[in-house]
């Protein structure tokens, strides 16, 4: 029997409709799934949920879906849960990737075999190749290159799977609040205090006049392409238990894309999981921006 332990977000409900079978849905007190929930535990009383989902029949568990940390209430810690608590310290100490993994060694010294979203559906995985109308062009390639070598800086510091570069520079770095965050808080409307400030506004229009010239420099200046030309690159971790936190991409990362002035995505092949892609291609093809599903190191 399946369980799958779920967070937020449109993984679980993407999971659970392709199973045959449902599993049997469980979710950490305060994080509620877009799913019916069959069991809620509290990590105070994990020891107790492993057991409950042995006499239920459990063998396989499955994570998916987004989780912050909880407060830990010491009081609440019942005996079950007692042996475990090294463990679980050990875990809530370290960053999401190395948590993850004193997570998974926890449930499978339990009896408990970790199964990843992405081997319960595949289809998740899309094949190398551009699936979009729109191609990347040299630069962005250039880019998706300087993107790869962004991410495995920050996965190696575990702090991210995300950023966004534009003309080799790196603009942003994915924070705890995810992609779709770091993309809505990326390009923010701005409007110059021309009347309080004219000295503000005079730098800003130099600016604007410095990134002209940069880009008329790099060869950009005739190129079809929406607002700033940036690509988003997202890839796992270096090394990274693929059993959980694998990264994904949907429809509203493709809007808020859009939104940023990017032209294209750059997902890495067999580490990026794309959720409802034919929407999200139809997102990206409506404002003539690409999908890159590129290998790992492509020049």
């Amino acid at each position: 029997m399946l369980a799958l332990i779920a967070g937020t977000g449109d993984l679980p409900p993407a999971l659970v409709a392709r199973l045959p079978e449902r599993p049997l849905v469980c979710a950490l007190a305060g994080f509620e799934p877009a799913v019916p929930v069959d069991v809620t535990f509290r990590l105070e009383q994990l020891g107790t949920f492993l057991q409950d989902l042995q006499k239920r029949g459990v063998s396989r568990i499955c994570m998916a879906g987004a989780v912050r940390r909880p407060q830990i209430d010491p009081t609440a810690i019942d005996a079950a849960t007692i042996p475990l608590i090294p463990k679980v310290q050990a875990a809530m100490a370290q960053g999401d990737d190395g948590a993850l993994r004193v997570i998974i060694a926890l449930l499978e010294e339990a009896g408990f075999s970790v199964v990843a979203a992405h081997e319960i559906a595949p289809d998740l995985l899309p094949d190398v190749g551009v699936l979009t109308q729109a191609a990347p062009e040299d630069w962005h390639k250039a880019d998706a290159a300087e993107g790869e070598a962004c991410v495995a800086a920050m996965g190696a510091a575990d702090v991210g799977q995300a950023c966004i570069v534009r003309v080799g520079q790196v603009l942003a770095k994915e924070g705890p609040d995810g992609t779709d965050a770091m993309l809505s808080a990326f390009f923010e409307p701005y409007d110059p205090p021309i009347a309080d400030d004219p000295l503000t506004y005079v730098m800003d229009l130099g600016a604007a006049a410095v990134e002209t010239v940069t880009k008329w420099m790099s060869g950009l200046q005739d190129v079809p392409a929406t607002a700033d030309d940036g690509v988003l690159f997202k890839a796992p971790k270096p090394d990274q238990d693929r059993r959980a936190d694998l990264p994904l991409i949907g429809p509203d990362t493709a809007m808020r894309a859009a939104e940023a002035g990017l032209s294209g995505i750059v997902i890495e092949a067999g580490g990026v999981m794309v959720l409802n892609r034919s929407a999200v291609v139809d997102v990206l093809d409506a404002q003539g921006m690409f999908l890159w599903v590129r290998p790992k190191g492509d020049a």
